[in-house]
């Protein structure tokens, strides 16, 4: 077993240096996650920090590759956030799936390389447990112009 796996997800985020946020609050009528079975569903996670988006934009224009994938990673630690409210992080058995739309400019072909900021967080939190099937897709815009929104499907023990 690798020093990943056998740290919790809670001390993987302290090697790292990470906390999880506070839960951003909904921006609309919804919950920030759900659990059915032993799935937990996030809601779209936008990059807040402290409550402000750290970036506003298109990813290609007003936002560069690099900052958008800083932004996902964010968004991918709100979404962490937002399962450890609903049922505790520690008790993630696996990551099972990110969606992650970028507010692309005219031309930006570079979603998946954006997404890599959040999938890149889960292998450290999660190792091998990290790894999970994903979507990257581009679109024209997102709520409150933020560049980049993640929202992944966990699996956790019963």
């Amino acid at each position: 077993m690798s020093n990943s796996e056998s740290r919790t997800p809670s001390q993987a985020l302290e090697d790292l240096g990470l906390t999880l946020p506070a839960v951003a609050a909904p921006v609309a009528a919804y919950v920030p996650a759900t659990r059915t079975g032993n799935l937990v569903f996030t809601s779209g996670q936008l990059p807040f920090v402290n409550g402000e988006l750290t970036h506003v934009g298109h990813v290609g224009a007003e936002v560069t590759a690099e900052e958008a994938k800083e932004a996902a990673r964010t968004c991918a630690l709100n979404a962490l956030a937002a399962v450890d409210a609903e049922v505790g992080l520690d008790n993630v058995t696996r990551i099972v799936k990110v969606v992650g739309f970028v507010n692309s400019a005219a031309g930006f072909t570079g979603q998946p390389g954006v997404i890599n900021g959040a999938s890149e967080l889960f292998g450290d939190v999660f190792g091998e447990r990290g790894q999970h099937a994903r979507s990257a897709v581009g679109v024209n815009q997102l709520p409150l112009d933020a560049p980049v929104e993640v929202e992944i499907i966990v699996e956790v023990a019963q």
